[in-house]
This record gives structure tokens, sequence and C-alpha cells, in this order.
């Protein structure tokens, strides 16, 4: 028995690669069956979910939630995140959606179905196998009573019933013969306790019994009666049980009957990667090869630059020495100027003039020479700058001769980047490559470079999160066929907010408007009901009456640092305002009531010059821009008060806000170039909320990466 034993251990111990979950690379941990029939950790399907379903949009504002203190009305992260565990619930619909997600084992969609995770059979006999396997790896270690007084004595057996491990001394009190507790089943020591009789996960109080061969999955008599299996043909548990047995043991005789096959394949498969070992580093020699070939080529084309770039400076230079040395002869006491001087004491008339004619012309050319100085050559070396734009960019794309497979193309339009970038790209043969690699890197402010970072990516979409903010990133994709992979697409530049994303929902106690404003579900979206109530007070509007814009602002107060939120303005809109609004106004400003007849109180009555503007700007609670009928008006300024057409730019399709908080400064952006449009001092002093107004028709949606932070699990669930 000993030795059986030990064979056993040793069993145990050779098939650790089945008991490791293909999510997190670990031991099993309270395994889950999938539809798929692959097992995988109960933590790494809720991860997987969280991850599947959040995508794009889920790390966008980690910075900003840790490094700002936040004023927060009652929160409803809570109940969010009971929506996600909750079956048929999916962000951004507001119809009940089935949850799918990919099996880590086989990259199938697996459908979890109306119950979710709920849904699943736990794999009690694979946590078993586990549990003999951990046992196995430190025998070593005992495992102690339960139930002993201290120091606990290493336990004998345990009890399937009591869910607990004895010595034998306890086991005799706590298992008394004639007692119920005597009939009690027990195994050898172990901490792995699993339920006596697996129970319906659809329906909770019912046994199974019965085995779908449909779906190939345990159920109960309910479920074949009037639940999702009723029209299934089901056979009874123990018929699948002696079925299924059978299969498995002539599957494993037959494997086992194939062991000499199965070495003789597996030397044939150490000979091909030996094999594939010297062809690969042949195939390293020969690059090496092609690359000296190139380098040689480079080094014999340096030296020629540089011998003629040194013959023209050469060549320069004993130009410029000569006129150098031209013009030290016309110094007093030295060359051409001296040699006159001594001319001058020529006494003889004759031998004075004979030589004077010819020096009095050279000291005219000196003369002459002086008025319109020009240096003998040119400083400059631009007509000797080496073009190499076009040679570097082959050099990019220096590949194998012909792979086969088309480079890929990164959609421009929709890849977008925030604290996370969103990467979308075309292939024409994306059936028939296997994967693809994405790279990004980030780039200095002086356009320094550093290394790719590579992601293996399965599909033409990628999010790349934790990116920091206010930088340059490069990102650029290849696909592969096997071993084979083709040149890589075209570098895409991306900038970052300038500041970690702040994420909130539309407070819809805080000023909000029910009878003129729309709020969804999910509260990240409003629009204005414009039209009917305006009809209905029409009696009373006359001329000179203006009427008030609806205003609504966040439920998340910022009190420090730098933030940077985003939304869009529906194109129908005829007028939206956008900005923060501060704490100790608005709440002043709420309180009293606005007189709706002077348009005095009111910031679209078009009083908005001279120090009445200064003054009425000082007393409102909010700094807004002005969106609508698909422009972007910069608010008016000394300096562009007279040019209202400089002031008018066409609508971006989204638009970002920035508040520094600390320095007292928002501005807004067009996400589509990250570029400021329009920036401007706030006084800060009090808490500040991103604010919105809305007048007639209109629509306001915030980014989906914005809201998306309340939805998040927590590490803790």
């Amino acid at each position: 028995m000993e030795g059986d034993g030990s064979d056993s251990l040793v069993t145990i111990k050779n098939i650790e690669r089945e008991l490791i979950c293909p999510a997190c690379k670990e031991l099993f941990t309270h395994p889950l069956i999938l539809p798929c029939q692959h097992s995988i950790c109960h933590k790494c399907v809720k991860e997987l979910l969280l991850t599947h379903d959040d995508s794009f949009n889920d790390v966008g504002s980690d910075n900003s939630n840790q490094s700002s203190p936040r004023l927060r009305l009652p929160s409803p992260s809570m109940d969010k995140i009971d929506r996600i565990s909750r079956p048929g619930w999916k962000r951004g619909s507001l119809t009940p959606r089935t949850t799918t997600f990919p099996c880590p084992g086989c990259e199938h969609d697996v459908d979890l179905g109306e119950r979710g995770i709920n849904g699943l059979f736990r794999n009690f006999t694979l946590e078993t196998i586990v549990e003999r396997y951990r046992q196995a790896a430190r025998a070593a270690t005992a495992i102690m009573c339960d139930l002993c007084k201290p120091p606990p004595q290493e336990s004998t057996k345990s009890c399937m019933d009591c869910s607990a491990s004895y010595c034998n001394e306890c086991f005799k009190i706590y298992h008394p013969w004639g007692t119920v507790k005597a009939q009690h089943e027990y195994v050898g020591p172990t901490t792995n306790f699993r339920p006596k009789i697996l129970m319906c996960p659809e329906h909770e109080t019912e046994r199974i019994n019965m085995y779908c061969e449909l779906c190939r999955r345990p159920v109960c008599h309910l479920c074949k009666l009037g639940g999702n299996h009723s029209n299934h043909r089901v056979t009874t548990m123990s018929s699948a049980y002696k079925t299924l047995k059978e299969k498995l043991s002539k599957d494993i005789d037959y494997l086992i009957g194939k062991e000499s096959q199965v070495k003789s394949q597996i030397s044939e498969l150490n000979l091909l990667m030996k094999e594939t070992e010297c062809n690969g580093e042949r195939a390293k020699e020969e690059a090496i090869t092609h690359f000296e070939k190139l380098f040689e080529i480079l080094e014999e084309r340096k030296s020629s630059v540089l011998k003629a770039i040194d013959a023209s400076k050469k060549l320069r230079l004993d130009k410029f020495q000569t006129q150098v040395e031209e013009y030290q002869g016309l110094l007093e006491n030295s060359g051409l100027v001296g040699y006159a001087q001594e001319v001058l004491k020529e006494t003889d008339q004759s031998c004075f003039v004979q030589t004077a004619k010819q020096l009095h012309l050279r000291i005219q050319k000196a003369t002459e020479s002086l008025k319109s100085f020009r240096p003998a050559a040119q400083t400059s070396f631009e007509d000797y700058v080496v073009n190499t734009s076009k040679q570097t960019e082959l050099l990019g794309e220096l590949s194998f001769f012909s792979s086969g497979i088309d480079v890929p193309e990164i959609n421009e339009e929709q890849s977008k980047v925030y604290n996370n970038a969103l990467i979308n790209w075309y292939h024409p043969e994306k059936d028939k490559v296997d994967s693809y690699v994405l790279e990004y890197r980030k780039i200095n402010r002086d356009e320094e470079m550093l290394s790719w970072s590579e992601i293996e990516v399965c599909g033409t979409s990628k999010v790349i999160s934790d990116l920091e903010s206010n930088c340059n990133y490069a990102f650029r994709v290849r696909a592969y066929k096997g071993s084979i992979c083709s040149p890589c697409s075209r570098e895409l530049i991306l900038h970052t907010p300038p500041a970690p994303v702040f994420s909130f929902l539309f407070d819809e106690k805080c000023g909000y408007n029910n009878e003129h404003l729309l709020l969804n579900l999910k509260r990240d979206r409003v629009e204005s009901r414009a039209g009917f109530n305006l009809l209905l007070a029409a009696e009373r509007i006359q001329v000179g009456y203006y009427t008030s814009l609806d205003y609504i602002i966040g439920d998340v107060g910022i009190t420090k640092g730098k933030h940077f939120w985003a939304f869009r303005v529906e194109p129908y809109s005829y007028l939206v305002k956008a900005g923060v609004a501060s704490s100790d106004k608005l709440q002043e400003w709420l309180r009293s009531p606005r007189d709706a007849v002077s348009p005095r109180y009111e910031q679209d009555s078009g009083h908005d010059s001279g120090s009445e503007d200064a003054c009425f700007d000082s007393s409102q609670p909010f700094t807004l821009v002005a969106i609508g009928m698909k422009k972007f008006f910069i608010p008016k300024s000394a300096t562009s008060a007279n040019e209202p057409e400089n002031r008018v730019l066409p609508m971006p399709t989204s638009i970002g806000v920035f508040l520094d908080y600390d320095k007292g400064r928002v501005a807004f952006y067009d996400m589509d170039h990250m570029k400021c449009l329009y920036e401007r001092q706030v006084d800060c002093s009090h808490t500040m909320y991103p604010a919105f107004a809305l007048m007639g028709s209109g629509g306001i949606q915030l980014e989906e990466h914005i809201t998306a932070k309340y939805l998040e699990y927590q590490e803790h669930m």
C-alpha cells in the first residue's frame, strides 16, 4: 500500500500543468466550469467580466480619484456595482443584455446567460485534485486537529459532514458510538471540504439528479420540467456516470497503449527543435551578413562625405587666411602700408616716381576693398547636409523578402487617447492572420523617443492603460501569421490630456429642473425639452423678455489639483454652455430667485460688454463658454470686441475642459486634436463643480470613459 501511495504522489506531481488556471496561471482556487467545459477560478471570472465590460473605460480616472479630495452626494457606486453583478445589465444599454467574455482556455466567447456567475457549477472534482496536489507538494506539512486544546495534535482523519479535521482522541469524543455523528463520512486528513450533495445553481433547493445530453451538464428535475432544458434529452445521473466513466476509461487505456508512439513522436519533436535552433542561428548569421554589408556601404559613404566636407573646409580656410594676410598688410608699420612709408622716404624724384606709380595703384585697390568688404568664402555648409529621409523611411520598412501579409493600417478617426488609448486598425486579411502586435512609446518634449512597448492582440483594436498626462505617444501595429510577420504600419501620434481624467455624473438634485431637462437613468446624458413649455409660457413673453437657461452641475466637487473631463454636444443643439461653477456663489445663486424680467440678471441678455460685464460676471457662480448651432463661441474680450468672426469656430466633435484649481485657470480643448481653444482665469477659492446650461433644443453626453469610474469593481469585492 505504501508503494501505491508514493506512486500516486508522483502521479499527482506530474499533472501540475493540468491544475493551472488559464487566466491567472496559478493553481485553481474555487474553479467554475464554463459552458465550453473549461474551468477557471471564481475570482478570474469576475475580473474577466469587468475587463471585457469596461474595455476602454475602466482606468481613466484613477489618478484623479487618488489625488483629489472631492465632495460627493450619496454615492451610487455600490448600486452600480450590484447592477453589473446582477444578470442581464450591461453598461451602455438600458435593456437587459447577456454578459459574454472570451474563455482564456479556448478563446471562444462564453455566454453566461441570465444568471451570470451564479449559473456556473463549481468543479469539486478539480478542487479535490488540486488539494491532493498541494498536500503532495507540502508532504512534510501536517494538517493539525481543529478541536484540540493548545498545542494541537496532528490530525488523522477529516469529517466531511462536520468540515473539520480531528486527531484520534478528538474524533472519539465528538463522534461517539451510538450517536448520529458516528455515521458521518470521514476521510484522511484534508483541508478540502465539499458538499455531499450537488445542488442546482438555478434551483438552489433542488439536488442534481439528471444529465442533459444536449448541454452536457448536470440538471435537476425542475430544469427538465419547466426550465431551460424542458425540450432537451436528459438521462439519469447513474447512467451518465456509467457512460462517461466507460468512455474516459477507454480513452485512457487507448493513450496508455500508444505510449511507445507518443515517445517516438516526442523524440521527433526534440529533433525538430534542434533543427529549428540550427536554422534560426543560420538565419541570424545571414541577417547579420546583410546588415554588415549595409554598414560597409554606409561607412564608405560616410568616409566619402566627410572627405568632401574636409576638402571644402580647407579650401575656404585657405582663402580666409590669404584675405587676413592681405588685410594685415594694411595696418601701420606692416605689409603694404609699411612698405609705402619706406617709399615716402625716397628723396630722388625719378626713383620715387618710378616706384610710387605701381604702389599707388595697389593702395587704391586696397582702399576700394575696405569700402566694399566681402569675405573670400562662405561659412555655411548647407549644401553639404546629407538628405537621408528617403533612406530612413526605406530602412524603417526593412523586412523579409516577401512575408505574404499585407500591412495593417491604423484608423485615425476611430483611435483616440485620454488616460487610456483606444487604437483601432484595419486589415484586409484579418481572417487569415493569427494575431497582431501593437507597439507604443512615449515621445519626450525634445522629440526623443523611448523604446517600444509591445502588446499581443487577437482582434483589430486594443485599449492601452496608464498613459502619462500631457504627453505625445506613437503607435504602430504589425500582423503575424504563424512565425511570419508583416512590416509595421505607419505611426500614429496622439497627445494625452493635460491632466488626469476627472469622473462624475450629472447631479439630479442641485439646480436640476426636471420640467425643462430630461436626465437618463445613468445620469451621463441630459437633454433640453424645448418647445412645449415655451409655448405654454408664450403669452407671458413680451419684447425685451429673455428665456432663462436651465442649469445642471456635476455631482462631484474639486478642491485641489489638475483635472480634465470631456463631453459631446449634439449637433442639433441651439444653445449649450459648459464650464465650472463655484460652490459658495452656487448656493447663494440658487437660494435667491432670479429676476426673469430684467436682462440684468441673465447671462445671455446681450449685456456683456463694458464695466457692467465685469461686475455681472463676478456676481455669477458660472464660468462658461457657449456652444450651439454647430459653432463654438469664444467669450468677448478687450482685444476681440470688434472682431466677432474671430470668436466663432466650428464645433468640435468632443470638447474637453481642463481645470487647474491651484493656479485658478480653466481651459477648453478640441479633443480631436487636443488643442486649447480658450483659456481664462477663474476664482477657485471654494469647491468647483463641472457646470452645464441648456436653452432650446439640445443635448449633452458625458464621454463614457468619464462616467465609467462609478461602475468599477472594488478590489475587496
